[in-house]
């Protein structure tokens, strides 16, 4: 039994007598009870119109012009407004990319989960609570029975993720619309996320619609996937069909965009070189900082590292490890509390004020949400014009030739100078953001997680510009992300943060193989295969309870990772400091074990996983 049948489905921008655009064009689809559909493609293909039409809902500016979207036999587009509502979060439930922006902030967490259950009076308020605890528990929240009486503020991002869904789930809906849920957690929480999803749906035998344009996150999920590109559908197929044997160009490109291309060797400075960038013991936090130089709250913690002239430094790590404030020390946006930041060798004030022109000249940040740095309100043009001006004195002709040639840089034509950010693509605005770091022809760029809210194709062609801006104006750039495959693609050296410590730094190459720290184990294999069963493989795998682990002795220095490292030692992690060990690669790895015990624990793993990963698939085909 179909339990959604979609037939001719047009939507539409704008309306008569002005241009209507057609922007979805006469998709067909059917999804069976039960099943989990993909609908991938890149940024404007049309994947979310046409999950919000499952809802019979369009976008301000847009309306549904033609065709039947039935839900359970029941068509959304015949009904009045009344009647849509009626079903909406009853039937068809929505789970939105941005849990932070659905949720209430002045509202407990307990009182907008139950919302929709009381709002459609399915039950009463005890029962809706208890609904509630028991969907906390089967997504694998912590404290499932408190948690509730939270505000939003007061969990992490993928929790927040994880509450959303279930506030989708407590009304027992016949169909939930996954639109990208996962695309702005980091690696480690999108596994947890995604697997609380799959375990959830296969459990309450829903059948579901997933958004994504992560190939990798859909292989895991999905059952069928349909394939859009600029409005239409290109392919429609099983998962390993559509994965293994592609039969539309267009998604042979887009499986081709995942795999990123060699940026060649790593750039080897000369050793007595003195480095464009050197961070030296740095502790930065927020909050008091007492009389040993300890913020209140400690968010780094005697970080040491370089940047050679012309290279990239990889800074990787999940949320909360410190990336960002990292960067925000580097630029003089972040005081530090101890240690040092020299750039050429000599000493950078702790803040923007004490810093001379040219010292901020010369380093630029590109921040993760393009849409936030720009001003909406201002042309392309008003915003180039600004740093040619502050920087290099430009106005008028000679200003204009020089935004015409940072466009150009950058890649985008002289038509978009006139236009304002609203009317551009996340593409063209990050771009946009980098042409305006470039404008004040900086030495270092600081790219702030700049590919992370991009779809594959977008962020492919985004790390192709910075790596040929790289090539022709010799900039250097230190590269903050929580994706070991974006880093590899760009940098030649790596830091890897936890808790604020570097726990591993070399070049880009320790990514490749073990060993590696217990930490950066975990976040290279918490990369999703584009293979259909490894998720559950490596739940299987992965999931073994924790080594018993005492209590911590009260030494600052211990190991951060030491409450989640499935190798810790007892007696040893939780007693004293790591010491700093060099691999056989040249990183160096704060850790106590050795690399030969780490080398077969890693190594074994991995081969578990890939074992598993082929019985599932094969169980599955």
């Amino acid at each position: 039994m179909n339990m959604i049948e979609v037939t001719g489905l047009r939507v539409v921008a704008g309306a008569a007598p002005d241009p209507v655009v057609e922007i979805v064009k006469g998709v067909d689809f059917t999804v069976k009870q039960g099943e989990v559909l993909a609908l991938i493609g890149e940024s404007g293909s049309g994947k979310t119109t046409i999950a919000l039409s499952l809802l019979g809902h369009a976008r301000d500016g847009c309306a549904i012009a033609g065709g039947s979207v039935k839900i359970g036999g029941t068509d959304m587009l015949a009904l009045d407004e009344r009647g849509r509502r009626a079903l909406r979060a009853r039937t068809v439930a929505y789970v939105a990319q941005s849990a932070s922006a659905g949720f209430n902030p002045a509202r407990t967490i307990m009182d907008q989960v139950t919302e929709p259950a009381l709002l459609h009076k399915l039950m009463s308020p005890s029962a809706a609570r208890e609904k509630a605890v028991s969907l906390f528990r089967a997504l694998a929240l912590p404290s499932p029975e408190t948690i509730g009486a939270r505000y939003p503020h007061q969990v992490s991002g993928g929790q927040l993720q994880r509450l959303m869904a279930a506030m989708a789930l407590i009304t027992d809906p016949a169909v939930v619309v996954f639109d990208e849920p996962t695309t702005a957690l980091d690696v480690t929480t999108q596994i947890e996320v995604l697997a609380a999803f799959r375990k959830v749906v296969k459990e309450l035998g829903t059948t579901a619609v997933y958004v994504s344009h992560d190939l990798a996150v859909v292989a895991q999920m999905a059952d069928r996937i349909v394939v859009l590109n600029n409005g239409a559908v290109r392919e429609n197929g099983a998962t390993l069909q559509v994965l293994d044997a592609p039969a539309d160009d267009y998604t042979r490109a887009l499986l081709a965009a995942r795999r990123h291309p060699d940026p060649g060797p790593p750039a080897v400075p000369p050793a007595a070189e003195v480095p464009l960038l050197e961070v030296r013991g740095l502790t930065a936090g927020y909050g008091r900082v007492d009389a040993n130089g300890v913020p209140a709250v400690r968010v780094l913690e005697d970080v040491s590292l370089r940047i050679p002239r012309g290279s990239a430094l990889g800074v990787i790590g999940e949320s909360g490890s410190g990336k960002t404030t990292l960067a925000r020390v580097v630029a003089g946006l972040v005081e530090r509390a101890r240690g040092e930041v020299l750039l050429d060798g000599v000493p950078l004030p702790a803040t923007l004020s004490a810093r001379t022109p040219d010292q901020y000249r010369r380093i630029q940040i590109v921040f993760q949400n393009a849409d936030t740095a720009l001003n909406p309100s201002h042309t392309i043009a008003d915003i180039l014009a600004r740093p040619l001006c502050f920087y290099h004195g430009l106005r008028g002709a000679r200003a204009q030739t020089r935004m015409l040639e940072l466009l150009d840089l950058v890649k985008l034509p002289a038509s978009i100078a006139k236009r304002q950010p609203g009317g551009l693509s996340g593409g063209q605005k990050q771009r946009v953001n980098l042409a305006r770091a470039l404008a004040a022809e900086p030495a270092l760029i600081l790219c702030d997680e700049v590919t992370s809210a991009l779809d594959t194709v977008v962020g492919a062609a985004i790390l192709e510009l910075l790596a040929e801006l790289r090539r022709e104006l010799g900039v250097s750039y230190m590269f903050i992300s929580h994706d070991i495959s974006t880093v590899r693609a760009i940098c030649d050296d790596v830091v890897v943060l936890y808790g604020g410590q570097c726990v591993e730094a070399g070049q880009r190459d320790v990514l490749e193989a073990p060993p590696y720290h217990p930490y950066t184990g975990l976040l290279v294999d918490s990369v999703p295969a584009l293979q259909p069963g490894w998720l559950d493989a490596r739940r299987a795998v992965a999931g073994a309870a924790l080594p018993p682990l005492g209590a911590s002795a009260e030494v600052r220095e211990l190991c951060a990772f030491r409450a989640r490292c499935p190798v810790r030692i007892d007696g040893a992690c939780n007693v004293s400091a790591p010491a700093m060990k060099r691999l056989p690669s040249g990183a160096q790895i704060l850790c106590h074990h050795t690399t030969a015990e780490l080398e077969r624990l890693q190594t074994a793993q991995a081969a578990q996983v890939a074992q598993a990963t082929q019985s599932i698939g094969r169980a599955a085909a």
